[in-house]
């Protein structure tokens, strides 16, 4: 009968043990993080991690653990020794195999060093700015700009819910980067139309972490409802029809996917270009939303008159010429991050010192660009939209290397200078000749956390726009 109770004291006495002498215990943080990853697990399943990292950082200072086996940190050192040491920092954790698609890892799914590098070799070349400022590809993004435009001011007198025709936009553009010519027009198709809407309005929360922490028990509830939250199956017919057209545009991905086709096995090609698209939808889309709902408020209507004075005198300047354009995007990026949660990653084997304190191997770590982007060292007054921050001279170096909402190192956004080209040269065919203030409805901007990404809290955002004479 003794040995009834000896046998889970003893379990309960190690485990206390185990967790109480690791190194981690030395960390700052609540005492129930020494214990159970459950409260991080819960915020998780609740859309608040992000908010409880942030909450934590504020509390305990710039080193946090966040459960047993799991720390966050806020310093530029930290960041830069997880993210980038040794050419693409410490290895990804298991939770990047939540993105797989059609069955194949991809080049965001890949945990493995060696693989993410000869599959970042062959598509390399397709991101490449000089690729990207192509005739052909910035002319088809200012069509689509175009489009974008026409769209919102036929819509109600010009008073137009832009979360719609911005996510039309980014769908159509990344999908000409990939398939031109056989990209969606989704501004103007009312088929592809279905597919913006069917991979915009999903809910992709609590099903990826329920397979990523009770795998088991998420394949139960996929027997049981084979039309999960998450399936898109008319995106997924379009890319594995697009992947077979023949003789794409010499700048596509899909080109160069063809030509390296003995290299890839099975779907991953399709894979490779389904995972593209989605990210090229949350992230441009939604950026954009959030920085054109904030600079329609009224007290940054001089940051408009201000854009708006720098595009049309500088007419015959490119769109990656226009520093305070620039400097508009990048604090929209600072902000309002798209991707604005954790990056999780392993500590080496052999374990490391990352702001002073030791890290035993396979730790998880990270850094998250919410809490990033507010260091108030670095970004003075940070809750507060001020693109001018971005042309001063002093504290340049220290703002531009704490910028994570592409992240950093060799596995940072392979898309970063798409987005950029997509976002400045949208704002610039608007702002040009119009401003944008208020819609009728008021819109619920707040953040909205998906598994990986931010959307706005209503997925609506109404605004006005009106032609400046």
């Amino acid at each position: 009968m003794l040995l009834v109770y000896l046998v889970p004291i003893s379990f309960i006495s190690y485990y206390l043990y185990t967790r109480l002498t690791s190194p981690l215990s030395k960390l700052p943080g609540p005492w129930h993080t020494n214990l159970s990853p459950l409260p991080l697990i819960i915020a998780e399943f609740f859309g608040r991690r992000r908010l409880y990292i942030d909450d934590l950082h504020s509390t305990y200072g710039p080193v946090i653990r966040i459960s047993p086996n799991e720390c966050s940190f806020s310093s530029y050192a930290a960041m830069k020794e997880i993210y980038t040491s040794g050419g693409s920092g410490f290895d990804r954790t298991e939770f990047y195999e939540l993105f797989m698609q059609f069955g194949c890892k991809t080049l965001f799914s890949m945990p493995p060093r060696g693989e993410h590098s000869q599959r970042k070799r062959v598509l390399a070349d397709r991101y490449a700015n000089s690729n990207v400022m192509r005739e052909e590809t910035i002319e088809g993004l200012r069509g689509r700009a175009k489009k974008f435009l026409g769209n919102c001011l036929r819509e109600d007198g010009g008073d137009a819910d832009v979360y719609v025709h911005l996510h039309c936009f980014a769908l159509d553009g990344a999908s000409q980067h990939l398939f031109a010519p056989y990209g969606t027009n989704s501004l103007s198709d009312p088929e592809d139309f279905k597919i913006m809407a069917e991979m915009s309005y999903a809910d992709s929360l609590r099903a990826p972490y329920l397979e990523y922490y009770a795998p088991k028990l998420a394949a139960f509830f996929d027997k049981l409802n084979s039309k999960r939250s998450r399936s898109v199956p008319l995106a997924n017919e379009f890319v594995l029809a697009a992947v077979e057209k023949p003789s794409p545009a010499s700048y596509s991905l899909l080109s160069k996917l063809h030509s390296k086709a003995t290299e890839l096995e099975g779907d991953s090609a399709a894979a490779e270009c389904m995972d593209h698209l989605a990210a090229g939808i949350d992230t441009t889309g939604d950026g954009l939303c959030f920085l054109m709902h904030e600079i329609s408020l009224p007290e940054n209507a001089h940051i408009q008159q201000r854009l708006r004075n720098e595009i049309n005198s500088s007419a015959d300047k490119n769109f990656d010429q226009l520093p305070y354009l620039d400097a508009v995007v990048k604090e929209g990026l600072r902000v309002f991050p798209p991707i604005p949660m954790s990056f999780p990653r392993y500590a080496p084997d052999e374990g490391t010192v990352l702001d002073g304190y030791f890290i035993p191997g396979h730790t998880i770590v990270s850094c998250q660009p919410f809490t990033l982007h507010k260091d108030p060292v670095v970004f003075p007054v940070p809750e507060r939209f001020d693109p001018q921050r971005w042309l001063e001279d002093k504290g340049e170096l220290e703002r531009n290397r704490m910028f994570f909402a592409f992240s950093q190192g060799a596995r940072g956004c392979i898309g970063k200078h798409l987005a950029l080209a997509e976002m400045k040269i949208l704002l610039r065919e608007v702002y040009g000749g119009y401003r944008t203030v208020l819609g009728k409805e008021k819109a619920d901007m707040r953040l909205d956390d998906q598994v990986i990404s931010s959307r706005p809290k209503g997925q609506k955002c109404r605004l006005k726009f009106e032609k400046v004479v």
